[in-house]
């Protein structure tokens, strides 16, 4: 089908959250595979003012910045939709950014130009099925809420996409047929798996001296659930480590960096936000990763981005059972799983740690393992379960 491969999302960009990440990798992983894809996205910066972006948006390339915040190449083309004060600042109907997206920009800019929208954004997604455009849903969490019939049923709806099985049992239950339901976990970012062995020995050398010997990385949210507080209990257990954690808002970041003062540990480095680029150096920096997750409820439904960036490194990783993590296709690359427990993690890694020295140029991933779960062959996945007539066409290459 002519037109753009649309993706949606309905924040500004660029911004450190999981759920953005995640979808600008599947646009880029769609730009790569060569179809035209745009990624469209809230901007409420200076020029947002410009009467002329309201009534001619226009897309612009990757730029280096955003590139490097995400680790993504230039293919992908950027459609930021200018919305300034006060869309989102004052609380009403008509100033929701839902609104301005749905009611104006799409039916009067994007439909006509578009193949394929692919969102988790389910007004966005309603939006489009009432314009007659196919459209591939993202639901990544449990919902109570039914869909409305109608729109769950609609033949334009190809697929409804989760990452685990559980949610796809909910999502079911809520009113959509099993058919369009698909689990198609996240995938990697193949810029991981590119060596930097200079980088990787400026952190080491950044964060580690001669008394601290050995590096255990933990990236991703800085929360209790996520096991943050199960580190910091087994750090004096491994006085030669130096436990570095990536990732949180500024406000979480100094909760924990107040926790670290409160428990006097000298042996836990606050990294802070990493860029993707950034992070991939840090993760091959690393004797070691750590994936601590707690039990609970989102023990239920988290299918972890970094568990596979994790991998792409080549790192050793020690990761907890979790229910989520139960099916996960690439389990059997983990180095020790272990219950979810502080004394349990400590004692899985303390046997990596000594199963596995780090090499001087850094851990090997398992290219052949992997490459079936990299976020291109997720979109080829997906774009699988759409039918031939609506699914965006790829150039045509001149003879």
């Amino acid at each position: 089908m002519p037109g753009h491969y649309l993706f949606f999302v309905r924040d500004s960009l660029p911004q450190p959250a999981a759920h953005l990440i995640q979808t600008v990798q599947c646009a880029n992983a769609a730009a790569t595979l060569g179809y035209t894809t745009q990624l469209a996205y809230v901007d409420r910066g200076p020029t947002a003012w410009q009467p002329w972006r309201w009534v001619n948006p226009q897309p612009r390339p990757v730029d280096k910045d955003f590139a490097r915040f995400f680790n993504i190449q230039h293919r992908l083309e950027l459609l930021p939709l200018a919305m300034p004060w006060p869309i989102d600042r004052v609380q009403h109907r008509l100033t929701n950014a839902s609104t301005l997206a749905c009611k104006y920009y799409w039916p009067l800019h994007l439909a006509d130009r578009t193949a394929l929208v692919h969102t988790r954004d389910w007004n966005f997604a309603k939006a489009a099925l009432n314009r007659g455009v196919p459209v591939v849903f993202e639901c990544h969490h449990h919902t109570d809420q039914p869909f409305e019939p109608a729109l769950a049923t609609h033949p334009l709806l190809q697929a409804v996409v989760t990452v685990i099985d559980t949610v796809r049992e909910s999502i079911i239950r809520n009113g959509v047929p099993e058919k369009k339901v698909i689990t198609v976990p996240n995938g990697f970012n193949a810029q991981f798996l590119a060596r930097h062995p200079a980088a990787a020995q400026a952190w080491r050398d950044h964060l580690l001296s001669q008394r601290f010997t050995q590096l255990v990385v933990y990236a991703g949210a800085l929360h209790e659930f996520k096991g943050v507080d199960l580190l910091l209990e087994i750090a004096p257990q491994f006085p030669q480590v130096v436990f570095a954690l990536a990732g949180g808002p500024v406000g979480r970041q100094d909760y924990y960096r107040d926790r670290i003062a409160a428990l006097d540990l000298n042996n836990v480095a606050l990294l802070g936000f990493l860029e993707q680029q950034d992070l991939a150096h840090l993760l091959q920096a690393a004797n070691v990763l750590a994936h601590p997750h707690r039990e609970g409820q989102a023990a239920t439904f988290t299918s972890p981005l970094k568990l596979f960036d994790y991998l792409a490194s080549g790192t050793p990783v020690v990761a907890t059972r979790i229910p989520s993590l139960e099916h996960w296709p690439l389990a059997g690359q983990i180095a020790a799983w272990c219950d979810p427990e502080p004394q349990a993690f400590a004692d899985a890694l303390g046997r990596v740690l000594a199963a596995y020295p780090r090499p001087t140029e850094g851990f090997t991933p398992d290219y052949q393992a992997l490459q079936p779960h990299s976020w291109e062959a997720r979109i080829e996945t997906i774009l699988a379960h759409v039918s031939a007539q609506y699914r965006p066409q790829l150039p045509v290459e001149m003879p």
